[in-house]
């Protein structure tokens, strides 16, 4: 077969939109196509994904026309979390695996040089994605495969069936070709879906002496879900007041810390620690109203101040 279809996502703020990764293998002069409005990060996956499947033993049609599409075409597409499933398009449209077998899977995850999956950003946002449609419709969840790295935070969504892989090869043996069951090994497992069950910690509002005043309008705007707007001088105790607001508040319900844990992963912020925790952010005083509310270039990877 020299045509396969793989499923993966693509980040579009906090919706992680489908992405259907077309590979079609043809005669002709050598080349490696990829088309789809891709990033340069994208369009990289093509050094990623040759070496990879060559030093994992597999075979690469390096003699073939590879024309790889990343679908819809006018959805931006970024960051390294394509490589797995155009490995996956062109071991399938090559007979190495069962083209089959990928059909309710959805893939994401960025390869090393010698196969090894690294983590992804937004694997959380992807999670619900999948879970919230299938959820409504009441069908049968697909299917997500990630590393390892990042299979543990999407897995916090209730009834997903997320798989964490560590190696190339991981993925490849549940998909090859034949009617035998894949027998689970140390680098392929699902994770267990389960939430974390500590109780989020904050700064306590009763550590702060005076400020009898602010210490009321918090209370109070916490009390019946208002917002807060505090303004005064440098020093006057505006931040320390807002890093204790959290603690009045209610405990975060699932849907909320998913949310939240959603916006963080998309960052590549999220840990375990910090499930449930409602966050605080502390942008800098020179920030412009147009800043705040995110305007701008999009944000990168530690790109901002949170505590």
């Amino acid at each position: 077969m020299s045509l396969s279809l793989v499923h993966s996502r693509a980040l579009l703020g906090l919706d992680a939109r489908p992405v259907c990764v077309e590979v079609h293998l043809a005669n002709g002069l050598p080349s490696f196509t990829l088309v789809g409005l891709a990033d340069t990060e994208v369009k990289e996956a093509r050094e990623r994904v040759r070496s990879a499947i060559q030093n994992a033993g597999l075979e690469f049609p390096g003699n073939k026309r590879i024309t790889v599409n990343l679908a819809p075409a006018d959805l931006p597409k970024d960051s390294g979390r394509f490589d797995l499933p155009i490995a996956l398009g062109i071991l399938a449209a090559s007979g190495q695996i069962d083209a089959r077998k990928l059909e309710g899977y959805e893939f994401a995850g960025e390869l090393s040089l010698g196969g090894e999956l690294r983590p992804v950003r937004g694997a959380l946002a992807m999670s619900l994605a999948i879970a919230r449609p299938a959820r409504a419709a009441h069908q049968k969840m697909p299917r997500l495969v990630l590393p390892n790295g990042s299979a543990q935070e999407a897995a916090l969504v209730p009834d997903a069936e997320i798989y964490g892989a560590h190696h190339l090869l991981d993925v490849v043996r549940q998909f090859l070709p034949g009617d035998a069951a894949p027998e689970p090994g140390d680098g392929w497992a699902r994770m267990a879906s389960s939430v974390p069950l500590q109780q989020p910690v904050y700064a306590d509002l009763a550590d702060v002496k005076g400020q009898s005043a602010a210490r009321r309008a918090l209370e109070i705007a916490a009390a019946g879900g208002h917002s807060v707007l505090m303004v005064g001088s440098p020093g006057s105790g505006k931040s320390m007041l807002a890093q204790r607001f959290a603690g009045l508040l209610p405990a975060m319900t699932t849907e909320e810390a998913l949310e939240s844990a959603a916006v963080a992963s998309l960052g590549g912020r999220f840990t375990l620690e910090q499930w449930a925790v409602r966050p605080t952010c502390a942008p800098h005083h020179t920030a412009s109203a147009v800043a705040l509310v995110g305007g701008g270039s999009p944000p990168r990877p530690g790109g901002h101040k949170q505590s």
